[in-house]
Protein backbone atom coordinates (compact mmCIF):
# COMPACT_ATOMS: atom_id res chain seq x y z
CA UNK A 1 0.00 0.00 0.00
CA UNK A 2 1.33 3.44 -0.89
CA UNK A 3 0.71 6.42 1.37
CA UNK A 4 0.90 9.91 -0.07
CA UNK A 5 0.52 13.42 1.24
CA UNK A 6 0.69 16.56 -0.86
CA UNK A 7 -0.53 20.13 -0.61
CA UNK A 8 -1.77 21.37 -3.97
CA UNK A 9 -1.85 24.93 -2.68
CA UNK A 10 1.54 25.04 -1.04
CA UNK A 11 3.83 23.14 1.31
CA UNK A 12 3.19 20.73 4.14
CA UNK A 13 3.32 22.00 7.70
CA UNK A 14 5.70 20.51 10.24
CA UNK A 15 2.71 18.82 11.89
CA UNK A 16 1.65 17.37 8.52
CA UNK A 17 5.14 15.98 7.96
CA UNK A 18 5.34 14.57 11.48
CA UNK A 19 1.98 12.84 11.21
CA UNK A 20 2.82 11.39 7.79
CA UNK A 21 6.18 10.02 8.92
CA UNK A 22 4.63 8.48 12.04
CA UNK A 23 1.89 6.86 9.95
CA UNK A 24 4.32 5.57 7.35
CA UNK A 25 6.69 4.05 9.88
CA UNK A 26 3.74 2.47 11.64
CA UNK A 27 3.17 0.44 8.47
CA UNK A 28 6.54 -1.28 8.81
CA UNK A 29 6.47 -4.59 10.75
CA UNK A 30 9.86 -3.99 12.34
CA UNK A 31 9.36 -3.94 16.12
CA UNK A 32 12.45 -5.31 17.83
CA UNK A 33 14.31 -5.61 14.54
CA UNK A 34 17.24 -3.87 12.86
CA UNK A 35 16.62 -1.04 10.38
CA UNK A 36 19.09 0.58 7.98
CA UNK A 37 18.04 3.95 6.58
CA UNK A 38 19.71 5.05 3.35
CA UNK A 39 19.99 8.83 3.06
CA UNK A 40 21.50 11.37 0.60
CA UNK A 41 24.75 13.23 1.13
CA UNK A 42 25.19 16.98 1.35
CA UNK A 43 24.89 17.53 -2.41
CA UNK A 44 21.11 17.04 -2.34
CA UNK A 45 18.53 19.47 -1.02
CA UNK A 46 16.94 17.63 1.88
CA UNK A 47 15.51 18.71 5.27
CA UNK A 48 17.54 15.92 6.82
CA UNK A 49 17.65 17.42 10.34
CA UNK A 50 13.84 17.38 10.47
CA UNK A 51 13.60 13.88 9.02
CA UNK A 52 16.35 12.61 11.33
CA UNK A 53 14.50 14.00 14.34
CA UNK A 54 11.22 12.37 13.26
CA UNK A 55 12.82 9.05 12.38
CA UNK A 56 14.64 8.86 15.71
CA UNK A 57 11.54 9.87 17.66
CA UNK A 58 9.39 7.21 16.02
CA UNK A 59 11.90 4.38 15.82
CA UNK A 60 14.49 4.38 18.61
CA UNK A 61 12.22 2.82 21.23
CA UNK A 62 10.77 0.25 18.82
CA UNK A 63 13.85 -1.27 17.31
CA UNK A 64 16.98 -3.16 18.22
CA UNK A 65 19.01 -0.86 15.95
CA UNK A 66 18.39 2.19 13.77
CA UNK A 67 21.44 3.03 11.66
CA UNK A 68 22.07 5.23 8.61
CA UNK A 69 24.07 4.74 5.42
CA UNK A 70 24.93 7.76 3.25
CA UNK A 71 24.40 6.89 -0.42
CA UNK A 72 27.58 8.47 -1.78
CA UNK A 73 27.82 6.70 -5.12
CA UNK A 74 31.42 7.75 -5.71
CA UNK A 75 31.21 11.15 -3.98
CA UNK A 76 33.81 12.02 -1.29
CA UNK A 77 33.38 10.55 2.18
CA UNK A 78 31.73 12.81 4.75
CA UNK A 79 33.58 13.59 7.98
CA UNK A 80 31.95 14.01 11.39
CA UNK A 81 31.52 17.77 10.97
CA UNK A 82 29.79 17.29 7.61
CA UNK A 83 27.59 14.52 9.00
CA UNK A 84 26.69 16.77 11.93
CA UNK A 85 25.51 19.47 9.52
CA UNK A 86 23.66 16.85 7.48
CA UNK A 87 21.56 15.39 10.32
CA UNK A 88 21.42 18.42 12.61
CA UNK A 89 22.84 16.62 15.64
CA UNK A 90 26.40 16.09 16.79
CA UNK A 91 28.10 13.11 15.19
CA UNK A 92 31.26 11.82 16.84
CA UNK A 93 33.16 8.91 15.36
CA UNK A 94 30.23 8.22 13.06
CA UNK A 95 27.86 7.83 16.02
CA UNK A 96 24.86 10.01 16.92
CA UNK A 97 23.04 8.96 20.08
CA UNK A 98 22.34 5.25 19.73
CA UNK A 99 22.60 5.31 15.93
CA UNK A 100 25.60 4.80 13.71
CA UNK A 101 25.95 6.84 10.52
CA UNK A 102 28.06 5.14 7.88
CA UNK A 103 29.65 6.41 4.71
CA UNK A 104 29.20 4.10 1.74
CA UNK A 105 32.79 2.93 1.30
CA UNK A 106 32.76 2.67 -2.47
CA UNK A 107 36.55 2.97 -2.38
CA UNK A 108 37.08 -0.41 -0.66
CA UNK A 109 36.55 -3.60 -2.68
CA UNK A 110 35.54 -5.64 0.38
CA UNK A 111 32.52 -3.35 0.83
CA UNK A 112 30.59 -5.23 -1.84
CA UNK A 113 28.67 -8.46 -2.08
CA UNK A 114 27.76 -9.94 -5.44
CA UNK A 115 24.01 -10.58 -5.45
CA UNK A 116 23.31 -11.59 -9.02
CA UNK A 117 23.69 -10.81 -12.69
CA UNK A 118 21.50 -9.12 -15.27
CA UNK A 119 21.94 -11.52 -18.21
CA UNK A 120 23.26 -10.18 -21.51
CA UNK A 121 19.96 -10.78 -23.33
CA UNK A 122 18.06 -8.72 -20.74
CA UNK A 123 20.65 -5.95 -20.84
CA UNK A 124 20.35 -5.82 -24.61
CA UNK A 125 16.55 -5.78 -24.47
CA UNK A 126 16.31 -3.08 -21.79
CA UNK A 127 18.92 -0.88 -23.49
CA UNK A 128 17.40 -1.25 -26.93
CA UNK A 129 20.52 -2.99 -28.19
CA UNK A 130 22.91 -0.27 -27.01
CA UNK A 131 24.52 -2.46 -24.34
CA UNK A 132 25.18 -6.14 -24.96
CA UNK A 133 27.20 -7.47 -22.00
CA UNK A 134 25.86 -8.98 -18.80
CA UNK A 135 26.06 -6.74 -15.73
CA UNK A 136 27.25 -8.12 -12.41
CA UNK A 137 25.15 -6.67 -9.59
CA UNK A 138 27.13 -5.77 -6.46
CA UNK A 139 25.90 -3.84 -3.45
CA UNK A 140 27.17 -2.75 -0.05
CA UNK A 141 27.14 -5.95 2.00
CA UNK A 142 26.15 -3.97 5.10
CA UNK A 143 22.49 -4.18 4.08
CA UNK A 144 22.44 -7.88 4.96
CA UNK A 145 23.10 -7.08 8.62
CA UNK A 146 19.60 -5.58 8.84
CA UNK A 147 16.02 -6.85 8.69
CA UNK A 148 14.63 -3.87 6.76
CA UNK A 149 15.94 -1.10 4.51
CA UNK A 150 14.29 2.31 4.34
CA UNK A 151 15.27 4.69 1.54
CA UNK A 152 14.69 8.29 2.61
CA UNK A 153 15.42 11.01 0.08
CA UNK A 154 14.16 13.57 -2.43
CA UNK A 155 13.14 13.17 -6.07
CA UNK A 156 14.26 15.64 -8.75
CA UNK A 157 14.77 15.49 -12.54
CA UNK A 158 17.99 13.60 -13.23
CA UNK A 159 20.30 13.53 -16.24
CA UNK A 160 20.91 9.77 -16.19
CA UNK A 161 17.80 8.13 -14.73
CA UNK A 162 15.15 10.67 -15.76
CA UNK A 163 14.28 11.35 -12.13
CA UNK A 164 16.38 10.68 -9.06
CA UNK A 165 15.28 8.76 -5.97
CA UNK A 166 13.74 5.38 -5.32
CA UNK A 167 15.94 2.42 -6.19
CA UNK A 168 18.59 4.85 -7.44
CA UNK A 169 19.62 5.10 -3.78
CA UNK A 170 20.67 1.45 -4.12
CA UNK A 171 22.07 1.63 -7.66
CA UNK A 172 24.33 3.59 -7.91
CA UNK A 173 23.93 5.01 -4.38
CA UNK A 174 25.45 2.04 -2.56
CA UNK A 175 26.40 -0.20 -5.48
CA UNK A 176 29.58 -1.40 -7.14
CA UNK A 177 31.27 0.07 -10.20
CA UNK A 178 29.63 -2.23 -12.75
CA UNK A 179 26.18 -0.75 -12.21
CA UNK A 180 27.52 2.78 -11.84
CA UNK A 181 29.50 2.62 -15.06
CA UNK A 182 26.92 0.78 -17.14
CA UNK A 183 23.89 2.85 -16.15
CA UNK A 184 25.71 6.15 -16.57
CA UNK A 185 27.20 5.03 -19.87
CA UNK A 186 23.77 4.01 -21.11
CA UNK A 187 22.42 7.42 -20.11
CA UNK A 188 25.25 9.16 -21.95
CA UNK A 189 24.70 7.15 -25.12
CA UNK A 190 20.97 7.84 -25.04
CA UNK A 191 21.62 11.54 -24.38
CA UNK A 192 20.82 13.54 -21.27
CA UNK A 193 18.59 15.94 -23.20
CA UNK A 194 16.38 12.98 -24.17
CA UNK A 195 16.25 11.46 -20.68
CA UNK A 196 16.15 14.20 -18.08
CA UNK A 197 12.69 14.79 -16.65
CA UNK A 198 11.31 11.61 -18.26
CA UNK A 199 9.63 9.06 -16.00
CA UNK A 200 10.08 5.96 -18.14
CA UNK A 201 13.69 5.43 -19.22
CA UNK A 202 15.89 2.45 -20.02
CA UNK A 203 18.24 3.49 -17.22
CA UNK A 204 15.46 3.46 -14.63
CA UNK A 205 14.35 0.06 -15.88
CA UNK A 206 17.92 -1.23 -15.49
CA UNK A 207 18.11 0.16 -11.95
CA UNK A 208 14.80 -1.43 -10.96
CA UNK A 209 15.88 -4.72 -12.52
CA UNK A 210 19.07 -4.73 -10.43
CA UNK A 211 17.02 -3.99 -7.30
CA UNK A 212 15.09 -7.22 -7.81
CA UNK A 213 18.24 -9.01 -6.62
CA UNK A 214 18.10 -7.37 -3.17
CA UNK A 215 16.72 -9.93 -0.72
CA UNK A 216 16.26 -7.59 2.26
CA UNK A 217 12.82 -5.87 2.33
CA UNK A 218 13.04 -2.30 1.01
CA UNK A 219 10.62 0.55 1.69
CA UNK A 220 10.91 4.14 0.50
CA UNK A 221 10.01 7.54 1.90
CA UNK A 222 10.26 9.95 -1.05
CA UNK A 223 10.01 13.73 -0.71
CA UNK A 224 9.21 16.49 -3.19
CA UNK A 225 10.89 19.73 -2.18
CA UNK A 226 10.59 23.30 -3.41
CA UNK A 227 12.27 26.49 -2.24
CA UNK A 228 9.32 26.97 0.11
CA UNK A 229 9.47 23.57 1.81
CA UNK A 230 8.10 20.04 1.48
CA UNK A 231 5.46 19.89 -1.23
CA UNK A 232 4.68 16.20 -1.03
CA UNK A 233 5.66 12.88 0.55
CA UNK A 234 5.19 9.32 -0.67
CA UNK A 235 5.71 6.05 1.18
CA UNK A 236 5.59 2.46 -0.03
CA UNK A 237 7.78 0.13 -2.03
CA UNK A 238 10.77 1.81 -3.67
CA UNK A 239 9.15 1.59 -7.07
CA UNK A 240 5.66 2.80 -6.21
CA UNK A 241 6.77 5.61 -3.88
CA UNK A 242 9.19 6.79 -6.57
CA UNK A 243 6.49 6.71 -9.25
CA UNK A 244 4.20 8.92 -7.17
CA UNK A 245 7.00 11.33 -6.35
CA UNK A 246 8.27 11.51 -9.93
CA UNK A 247 4.80 12.44 -11.15
CA UNK A 248 4.64 15.33 -8.67
CA UNK A 249 8.23 16.32 -9.47
CA UNK A 250 7.15 16.70 -13.11
CA UNK A 251 4.73 19.38 -11.97
CA UNK A 252 7.01 21.10 -9.45
CA UNK A 253 10.51 20.89 -10.88
CA UNK A 254 10.17 21.77 -14.56
CA UNK A 255 10.01 25.36 -15.80
CA UNK A 256 8.60 25.73 -19.30
CA UNK A 257 9.65 28.46 -21.71
CA UNK A 258 7.86 29.41 -24.93
CA UNK A 259 11.12 29.52 -26.89
CA UNK A 260 14.73 28.49 -26.23
CA UNK A 261 17.19 30.81 -24.55
CA UNK A 262 20.46 31.88 -26.10
CA UNK A 263 22.17 32.12 -22.70
CA UNK A 264 21.45 30.69 -19.26
CA UNK A 265 23.38 31.70 -16.16
CA UNK A 266 23.19 28.82 -13.69
CA UNK A 267 23.94 30.17 -10.22
CA UNK A 268 25.11 27.18 -8.20
CA UNK A 269 24.59 26.96 -4.43
CA UNK A 270 27.66 26.20 -2.29
CA UNK A 271 26.51 22.62 -1.58
CA UNK A 272 28.08 21.78 -4.96
CA UNK A 273 31.78 21.78 -4.11
CA UNK A 274 33.32 20.54 -7.37
CA UNK A 275 32.39 20.39 -11.04
CA UNK A 276 31.37 16.75 -10.69
CA UNK A 277 28.32 17.99 -8.76
CA UNK A 278 28.06 21.61 -9.95
CA UNK A 279 27.69 20.30 -13.51
CA UNK A 280 24.00 19.94 -12.70
CA UNK A 281 23.82 23.58 -13.72
CA UNK A 282 24.48 22.37 -17.26
CA UNK A 283 22.25 19.30 -17.19
CA UNK A 284 19.18 21.19 -16.02
CA UNK A 285 19.71 24.05 -18.50
CA UNK A 286 20.75 22.22 -21.68
CA UNK A 287 17.23 21.32 -22.93
CA UNK A 288 16.25 25.00 -22.99
CA UNK A 289 19.29 26.35 -24.89
CA UNK A 290 19.10 27.13 -28.60
CA UNK A 291 21.67 25.76 -31.03
CA UNK A 292 24.82 27.85 -30.67
CA UNK A 293 23.71 29.14 -27.28
CA UNK A 294 25.60 29.09 -24.01
CA UNK A 295 25.30 27.80 -20.45
CA UNK A 296 27.44 29.59 -17.90
CA UNK A 297 27.98 27.75 -14.63
CA UNK A 298 28.54 30.39 -11.95
CA UNK A 299 30.15 28.75 -8.91
CA UNK A 300 33.02 30.84 -7.52
CA UNK A 301 33.56 28.36 -4.68
CA UNK A 302 34.42 25.49 -7.06
CA UNK A 303 38.17 24.95 -7.43
CA UNK A 304 38.26 21.27 -8.48
CA UNK A 305 36.87 19.36 -11.45
CA UNK A 306 36.31 16.40 -9.14
CA UNK A 307 37.67 15.53 -5.73
CA UNK A 308 37.41 11.86 -6.68
CA UNK A 309 38.00 11.68 -10.44
CA UNK A 310 39.81 14.95 -11.16
CA UNK A 311 43.03 13.44 -12.52
CA UNK A 312 41.15 11.39 -15.11
CA UNK A 313 38.95 14.30 -16.15
CA UNK A 314 41.97 16.56 -16.63
CA UNK A 315 43.51 13.85 -18.80
CA UNK A 316 40.50 13.22 -21.09
CA UNK A 317 38.70 16.58 -20.95
CA UNK A 318 35.02 17.19 -21.65
CA UNK A 319 33.76 16.05 -25.04
CA UNK A 320 30.66 14.95 -26.91
CA UNK A 321 29.68 11.31 -27.26
CA UNK A 322 31.07 10.82 -30.78
CA UNK A 323 34.48 12.18 -29.79
CA UNK A 324 34.93 9.12 -27.59
CA UNK A 325 33.08 6.55 -29.70
CA UNK A 326 35.01 7.39 -32.88
CA UNK A 327 38.34 7.16 -31.05
CA UNK A 328 37.45 4.24 -28.85
CA UNK A 329 40.94 2.73 -28.89
CA UNK A 330 42.16 5.83 -27.03
CA UNK A 331 39.48 5.78 -24.36
CA UNK A 332 38.34 2.17 -23.92
CA UNK A 333 40.25 1.82 -20.65
CA UNK A 334 38.69 4.91 -19.04
CA UNK A 335 35.88 4.05 -16.59
CA UNK A 336 32.62 4.50 -18.44
CA UNK A 337 31.07 6.44 -15.59
CA UNK A 338 33.72 9.12 -16.00
CA UNK A 339 33.31 9.17 -19.78
CA UNK A 340 29.56 9.55 -19.23
CA UNK A 341 30.10 12.54 -16.93
CA UNK A 342 32.33 14.16 -19.54
CA UNK A 343 29.67 13.70 -22.22
CA UNK A 344 26.90 15.03 -19.99
CA UNK A 345 28.88 18.18 -19.19
CA UNK A 346 29.81 18.92 -22.81
CA UNK A 347 26.41 18.08 -24.27
CA UNK A 348 25.51 17.09 -27.79
CA UNK A 349 27.91 17.44 -30.68
CA UNK A 350 29.72 15.78 -33.57
CA UNK A 351 33.28 14.68 -34.28
CA UNK A 352 34.94 14.38 -37.68
CA UNK A 353 37.62 11.70 -37.66
CA UNK A 354 39.41 13.00 -40.72
CA UNK A 355 39.84 16.60 -39.61
CA UNK A 356 39.83 15.84 -35.89
CA UNK A 357 37.32 18.64 -35.43
CA UNK A 358 34.72 18.47 -32.68
CA UNK A 359 31.61 20.63 -33.03
CA UNK A 360 29.36 21.14 -30.02
CA UNK A 361 25.69 22.09 -30.15
CA UNK A 362 26.12 24.68 -27.39
CA UNK A 363 28.93 26.39 -25.49
CA UNK A 364 29.61 25.52 -21.85
CA UNK A 365 31.48 28.17 -19.87
CA UNK A 366 32.75 28.06 -16.30
CA UNK A 367 32.73 31.07 -13.98
CA UNK A 368 34.36 29.27 -11.08
CA UNK A 369 37.54 29.18 -9.03
CA UNK A 370 39.17 27.16 -11.82
CA UNK A 371 41.62 29.15 -13.94
CA UNK A 372 41.22 29.99 -17.60
CA UNK A 373 44.12 27.69 -18.44
CA UNK A 374 42.48 24.80 -16.58
CA UNK A 375 39.14 25.37 -18.33
CA UNK A 376 40.63 25.63 -21.83
CA UNK A 377 42.70 22.51 -21.25
CA UNK A 378 39.58 20.41 -20.65
CA UNK A 379 37.67 21.95 -23.59
CA UNK A 380 35.40 24.32 -21.67
CA UNK A 381 35.00 28.08 -21.87
CA UNK A 382 36.06 30.50 -19.15
CA UNK A 383 34.85 33.76 -17.72
CA UNK A 384 36.20 35.49 -14.64
CA UNK A 385 33.52 35.06 -11.93
CA UNK A 386 34.39 38.52 -10.57
CA UNK A 387 33.11 40.01 -13.81
CA UNK A 388 29.64 38.51 -13.41
CA UNK A 389 27.04 40.64 -11.65
CA UNK A 390 24.00 38.43 -11.32
CA UNK A 391 21.66 41.40 -10.97
CA UNK A 392 22.69 42.58 -14.45
CA UNK A 393 21.49 39.27 -15.92
CA UNK A 394 18.10 39.27 -14.26
CA UNK A 395 14.85 40.28 -15.98
CA UNK A 396 16.18 39.74 -19.52
CA UNK A 397 14.10 36.77 -20.66
CA UNK A 398 12.78 38.85 -23.57
CA UNK A 399 16.39 39.06 -24.80
CA UNK A 400 16.78 35.29 -24.58
CA UNK A 401 18.80 35.48 -21.36
CA UNK A 402 17.77 33.52 -18.27
CA UNK A 403 19.14 33.50 -14.73
CA UNK A 404 18.48 30.34 -12.73
CA UNK A 405 19.05 31.06 -9.02
CA UNK A 406 19.99 28.07 -6.90
CA UNK A 407 20.43 26.04 -10.06
CA UNK A 408 20.91 22.30 -10.23
CA UNK A 409 17.48 20.95 -9.39
CA UNK A 410 14.89 22.80 -11.49
CA UNK A 411 14.81 21.60 -15.10
CA UNK A 412 14.48 24.18 -17.88
CA UNK A 413 12.49 23.03 -20.91
CA UNK A 414 10.93 24.56 -24.00
CA UNK A 415 7.22 24.09 -24.51
CA UNK A 416 6.30 22.16 -27.64
CA UNK A 417 2.98 21.12 -29.16
CA UNK A 418 1.01 19.03 -26.71
CA UNK A 419 3.18 19.97 -23.70
CA UNK A 420 2.55 22.49 -21.00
Amino acid sequence: MMLKKANAGGTLSRDDVGAFVAGALGELPIDGKRLLIIIPDGTRTMPMPLLFELLQRNLEARLAAVDYLVALGTHPLMNDAQLTRLVGREVVGGVCGKSRIFNHRWDIASTFAEIGTIPADEVEKISGGILKDAIVVRINRMIFEYDQILICGPVFPHEVAGFSGGNKYLFPGISGRDMIDQTHWLGALLGSRNIIGTQRTAVREMIDRAAENVSVPVACLALILTVDGIRGMFFGSAREAWQGAAALSSDCHIEWADRPYRRILSVMPPMYEDMWTAAKGMYKAEPAIEDGGEVIIYAPNVTQFSYTHGATIEKIGYHCRDYFLKQWERFSNVPRGILAHSIHVRGEGTFDEISGKETSRIRVTLATGLSEEQCRRVNLGYVNPDEIKVSEWEGREAEGIKVVPRAGEILQRVRTAGKS
